[in-house]
């Protein structure tokens, strides 16, 4: 029963969505709200396209740059 893998891919998911709640809000509230319910808001943000363009991708490189 090793469910290292899949919690681990969970865990990346949820930073992952708060880097873009970030990038598009900077509000520590809705950052606060968006952690709680980041598989719902990864999902909101697919959907209406926030993500397209390659954004999936210079979202997170912009953090590190």
């Amino acid at each position: 029963m090793d469910n290292r893998g899949s919690g681990l891919l969970y865990g990346i998911l949820g930073i992952y969505s708060l880097l873009i709640s970030w990038y598009y809000n900077h509000s520590l509230i809705l950052l606060l709200i968006h952690y709680i319910f980041w598989p719902i808001y990864l999902i909101y943000e697919l959907l209406i396209g926030h993500l397209s363009h390659d954004m999936w991708r210079r979202i997170p490189e912009s953090f590190f740059r």
